[in-house]
C-alpha cells in the first residue's frame, strides 16, 4: 500500500461477513484480499480451522475501507458465527468448488436470512482444486441453491486464494456491493456488543465489537449491560488507528476506564449511559425455518442467540399454541438471565437439545412483562402490531405513549433509547403535531391524547363529588386531588390543570380545584358549625370529647356533621385520634406548649399532671406527637423537638 493510497484512504461505515461450511477457503480469501490472516490464535494454526471471529479492513481500489468479519464454519462454532454476523451489512458466502453446497453452508445462508441481511455476493473458492469446468458448474448448483433468498441473482464469483485468479473480479464486485448498501445512520446512542475484552499493559480494559447503532467518542460516558457497570471512554480505534469518533457500521476498539476486564465478557453490550436497560423479557415476531421438523411449542426452552450473546430462554406464544415449520408468529422470549436488547435487533433461536438452529426473529419491544389474562395478552399482541410497522423514533414514541398511557422523559429515553436530546426534538414535533402532550411536571411527562382525556375526567369526577360531599368549602385541596389522580407530582397535576384552565373547564385557587360554576355554599353556617365544635372540645380541655359525644351535644344530623368533620379535616382544622378523640388545631399548638415548658425530657406523668388528666386522654396524643416528629420517644421518655412546629 503506498503513501498516497493510505493517504486517501476513506472508513466507510459498513461490515461485509463471511459464511460457508468448514474448511471451505474463508480465511485464505480474506487473506488474500486484505493481506490479513485472521486465524490469530496457537490452536487455529494448529488445527488449521477457524474456532473464533477474526476482524480486517478490506482497502478497496477507489481507497474506500471497509470491515470484513471471518466467522467459523464449523457446525460446533455456531454461537461465534452468530455473534459475528449479528452486525453485518453484507454477507460474502464461501463456497468451494471441490465440495459445492454442504450442511453449514445451508445453515449459515438460513443464519443470514433471519439476521435479516438483504444484501451479499458469493465467492466459489479453491478453482486452482478443481478441473477446468467443474468451477462452472459448481457456479450453476450455487445459483440454483440460493433460489428463493437475498442472494438470488447477486454475483456469484470463481475464485482462488492461492494462486490470485479472480480476485480483481471480486474486488469489483465488493466495491459495487458497497455502493448500494445503505450506510448506517451516523447519530444516536451507542449499542455495541462487546466480542472481545482483553487488558493492555499500561492501558488497561480494552474491547472490541461492531457498533450496531449510533457514534462513540471520546470521554463519553457509558453503561455495560446486564451488568450496569458505568466506565468512560478513554480512547477509540478502528482498523488500529486512533480516531476521535467511531460510528455505527465499524469495527471498534475501545480503551475503557472505570471497569475492569474481570468485569467483562463476551455478550456484554456497551452503551452510553442512561439510554439503554437489561431486560429479562421482549416482545418479537418469531419465524421458524421451512426445514425444520417439528412445530416449537409454547413455553419451548431454547438456546437465544442475540448480538454477542447466548442465553437460554423460554418462548411464550401470545396468540397460539405452536409455530409450525415456515410459519411467523408475535412472542415473547422470556430469558433465564438478562441481556441488553436494541428495538430492532435481529436474533436466532436453536433447539435445546439437538443444538440446531431452528428459527429467528427480531425484537419489537426490549422492555416487556409476562402478561397475566387474556386483557394484558391483548394489549401486548397490539403494542407488537403497532411497534412492528413503526418505522421511524417518532411513531415509536407516539405508539408507546399510546400503550402506556404517559411516560416520563427518562423511561421514554429508554423506551425508545434515543438520546435526551434527540427524545426532546421527536417530543417537540409530536406536541406540535398534536399527537401527545408534554406535561411539565419536575421532568418532562409525556401524555397520549387518550389518557389526557382520562386524567381530565378523573380530576373533574374528584373535583365535583368533593363539591358534593363539601359544598361550603371552596374546592378540592390540591395535594388531595394528587392522592385520586395517577400523576407522578404536583407540577404535572398543576400543568395539567392549567390545561384544563385553558379549556374553561376547571379553576384553581389558592391550591383549591374547583368548576368554573362553584360557589361555596352556606358559608355562615359552616363557620357557626366549627366554631361551636371549637368550643366544645375547649370546654372539656383535656378531658378530649369524642366523635359521637360532640355530634350529639351539637344535635346535628350524622350526614351534616360527617362532612363538617372532613372540610376541617382538610383544612387541618383537626385531626381525629385513637378512640375518636378530637384533636383541635388550637389544642395541638396549646398541648406544644404545655410541653416546652416542661423542658428537659418529658414523660407521661409530667404531662398527665400539667394537664390535670389521665393516661386515657394524654397517651393518645403523645402518640400523635411522635408521629408528626414534634417529640422523639427514647425508653419511657419523650424529647421535644426544639424547632418543633405544628401543622398549622
Amino acid at each position: 500500500m503506498t503513501q498516497n493510497t493510505e493517504e486517501r484512504s476513506v472508513e466507510v461505515s459498513l461490515v461485509i461477513g463471511t459464511a460457508g461450511h468448514i474448511d471451505h477457503g474463508k480465511t485464505t480469501l480474506i487473506s488474500a484480499l486484505t493481506g490479513v490472516d485472521c486465524d490469530r490464535l496457537i490452536e487455529e494454526k494448529k488445527r488449521g480451522i477457524t474456532i473464533e471471529l477474526g476482524f480486517a479492513p478490506l482497502r478497496l481500489e477507489d481507497g474506500r475501507v471497509v470491515s470484513v468479519i471471518d466467522v467459523p464454519g464449523h457446525e460446533r462454532f455456531i454461537r461465534q458465527m452468530v455473534a459475528g454476523a449479528s452486525g453485518i451489512d453484507a454477507a460474502l458466502l464461501v463456497v468451494a468448488a471441490d465440495e459445492s453446497v454442504m450442511p453449514q453452508t445451508r445453515e449459515h445462508l438460513a443464519i443470514m436470512e433471519l439476521l435479516g441481511v438483504k444484501e451479499g455476493l458469493v465467492a466459489v473458492t479453491k478453482i486452482d482444486r478443481v478441473e477446468e469446468g467443474m468451477a462452472g458448474l459448481v457456479v450453476e448448483d450455487v445459483a440454483e441453491f440460493v433460489r428463493g433468498t437475498f442472494l438470488e441473482g447477486k454475483p456469484i464469483i470463481p475464485v482462488s486464494g492461492v494462486t490470485g485468479e479472480g480476485l480483481d473480479s471480486l474486488r469489483g464486485e465488493i466495491a459495487a456491493l458497497v455502493d448500494r448498501v445503505k450506510p448506517r445512520p451516523r447519530s444516536g446512542a451507542l449499542f455495541l456488543p462487546i466480542d472481545r475484552a482483553f487488558p493492555i499493559s499500561g492501558f488497561g480494559t480494552v474491547i472490541t465489537g461492531t457498533a450496531y447503532h449510533g457514534v462513540a467518542r471520546l470521554g463519553d460516558e457509558i453503561e455495560v449491560f446486564p451488568s450496569g457497570r458505568e466506565g468512560r471512554i478513554r480512547s477509540l480505534q478502528v482498523h488500529g488507528k486512533p480516531v476521535e469518533a467511531a460510528y455505527a457500521g465499524q469495527r471498534v476498539a475501545s480503551n475503557l476506564s472505570g471497569i475492569s476486564v474481570d468485569e467483562l465478557k463476551r455478550g456484554d453490550v456497551v452503551c452510553h449511559k442512561g439510554i439503554f436497560a437489561p431486560t429479562a423479557c421482549f416482545d418479537a415476531v418469531l419465524t421458524l425455518l421451512p426445514s425444520v421438523k417439528e412445530a416449537l411449542r409454547h413455553w419451548q426452552r431454547v438456546h437465544l442467540c442475540i448480538g454477542t450473546a447466548e442465553v437460554l430462554a423460554r418462548v411464550a406464544m401470545l396468540r397460539s399454541k405452536q409455530i409450525a415449520p415456515g410459519g411467523e408468529e408475535p412472542v415473547q422470549l422470556v430469558l433465564e438471565e438478562p441481556v441488553a436488547a436494541a428495538s430492532g435487533q435481529r436474533f436466532i433461536i436453536r433447539f435445546y437439545s439437538p443444538l440446531i438452529t431452528i428459527g429467528g426473529g427480531q425484537v419489537i419491544y426490549p422492555y416487556s412483562h409476562k402478561p397475566r389474562g387474556a386483557h394484558a395478552r391483548a394489549r401486548v399482541l397490539a403494542r407488537i402490531e403497532g411497534l412492528r410497522t413503526a418505522d421511524t423514533p417518532a411513531l415509536r414514541l407516539e405508539r408507546l405513549v399510546e400503550d402506556a398511557g404517559m411516560l416520563e422523559a427518562p423511561a421514554a429515553a429508554i423506551a425508545i433509547q434515543e438520546t435526551p436530546a434527540n427524545l426532546s426534538k421527536i417530543a417537540a414535533g409530536l406536541v406540535k403535531q398534536e399527537k401527545l402532550l408534554d406535561l411539565k411536571g419536575d421532568r418532562p411527562l409525556y401524555l397520549s391524547m387518550a389518557h389526557f382525556k382520562e386524567l381530565t375526567e378523573a380530576v373533574l369526577a374528584a373535583v365535583r363529588n368533593y363539591q358534593k360531599k363539601f359544598p361550603a368549602e371552596a374546592g378540592l385541596p390540591l395535594d388531595e386531588a394528587l392522592r385520586q389522580v395517577p400523576l407522578p407530582d404536583a407540577k404535572a397535576l398543576r400543568s395539567l390543570v392549567s390545561l384544563m384552565a385553558e379549556k374553561g373547564t376547571l379553576a384553581l385557587d389558592e391550591n383549591k380545584l374547583h368548576t368554573p360554576d362553584h360557589v361555596a355554599k352556606n358559608e355562615g353556617e359552616f363557620l357557626k358549625n366549627s366554631q361551636a365544635l371549637a368550643e366544645i372540645c375547649r370546654r372539656r380541655g383535656w378531658q378530649l370529647a369524642t366523635l359521637d359525644e360532640v355530634r350529639a351535644e351539637m344535635g346535628l344530623p350524622a350526614p351534616a356533621f360527617n362532612a363538617l368533620v372532613q372540610s376541617l379535616k382538610n383544612s387541618r382544622g383537626l385531626v381525629i385520634l385513637e378512640n375518636s378523640f378530637i384533636l383541635t388545631a388550637e389544642m395541638e399548638q396549646v398541648m406544644l406548649d404545655i410541653l416546652r415548658g416542661i423542658g428537659g425530657n418529658v414523660t407521661l406523668a409530667a404531662v398527665r399532671d400539667a394537664t390535670q388528666s389521665s393516661r386515657k386522654y394524654i397517651l393518645p396524643v403523645l402518640e400523635y406527637f411522635d408521629s408528626k416528629g414534634y417529640t422523639r420517644r427514647v425508653g419511657d421518655v419523650r424529647v421535644v423537638r426544639v424547632d418543633g412546629k405544628t401543622s398549622l
